[in-house]
């Protein structure tokens, strides 16, 4: 499907990767960018990734057939609010936020009596690296995206939503906002808190010099995550605290079993503990590559 025009409200790491997998592909007659900063607009033009960019919202906004939200999830709402005025009758407006049931509350409505639809999207894809320059064309490729339609929802805009995912690559995944937000909060939300807490905890300046110097391959891979956007995970964790509070519990009781069987020296019940990880991750490897080579 090719679009007449597409904005991107935010060209970071995912609105810029979206925007080099459109002009790759051909996907859009033309493509806007919303950013912040006048600096942003040139690093726009060096990426490639939009045929303009501007700090002036409606402008962005004006006569566009899709408008995607790439912006920390605290910004999504007030921005909806200010391009309301210049949002074309019929056009679709979707996002690529990590939590979705706040977004489809806050958005819905407003987009809805302004005579548009909202279809809420997220692309499971992104890296520790942060900004438009950091954008590739290939992010989403073979990346599940999960798209989250409500009883609102129209049919219609909800195929070209999923059309253009599948466009650029993705894999599709339908939910409710409510499921999404549950089953991102233990694949997604908490491995970043545990990043994060190593890298606290371990790197703390207040332990002796030669820790940091330990810190190997291990330490590094399982870190990776940590070195993503504070603001943005702020946001997440505030947003899913329902369901990242639940996980979160049930991953500290888990740790605690760990911890009464090392405390026992309960060699067994420790290997187990190895064993049945080792076995999962290993069955979902394949079937990750399996799904992968479909």
């Amino acid at each position: 499907m090719r679009w007449n025009k597409i904005t991107l409200v935010g060209v970071g790491l995912l609105g810029g990767s979206l925007g080099l997998a459109l002009r790759q592909r051909k996907l859009a007659k033309e493509i806007a960018g919303y950013v912040r900063r006048e600096a942003s607009i040139k690093e726009c033009e060096q990426a490639g990734t939009t045929d303009y960019a501007t700090t002036d919202l409606l402008a962005a906004v004006s006569g566009a057939d899709l408008i995607v939200l790439c912006t920390p999830l605290a910004q999504m709402k007030s921005l909806v609010r200010q391009m309301l005025p210049a949002l074309k009758r019929g056009a679709i407006v979707t996002d690529v936020g990590s939590v979705k049931d706040c977004v489809v509350k806050d958005v819905e409505a407003l987009i809805y009596q302004a005579g548009a639809h909202f279809v809420g999207s997220h692309p499971m894809a992104g890296g520790e690296k942060q900004g438009v320059l950091a954008s590739r064309a290939n992010l989403f490729e073979c990346a599940v995206c999960v798209v989250t339609p409500t009883r609102k929802t129209n049919p219609a805009a909800l195929r070209k939503v999923e059309t253009l995912w599948k466009d650029v690559g993705a894999r599709l995944l339908r939910t409710t906002p409510d499921e999404h937000d549950a089953l991102v909060s233990r694949s997604s939300h908490l491995p970043h808190l545990m990043a994060a807490t190593l890298a606290n905890l371990v790197l703390d300046p207040k332990l002796p010099k030669e820790q940091a110097k330990l810190c190997a391959t291990g330490f590094r891979d399982t870190t990776r995550i940590a070195s993503g956007s504070p603001e943005m995970w702020r946001d997440i964790a505030l947003t899913n605290r329902k369901h990242l509070g639940r996980t979160l519990a049930r991953f500290i009781g888990d740790l605690g079993k760990f911890q009464t069987a090392l405390r026992h020296g309960d060699a067994k019940a420790i290997a187990k503990f190895f064993e049945t990880a080792k076995q999962r991750r290993d069955n979902w490897c394949a079937c990750c590559a399996s799904s992968s080579q479909e």
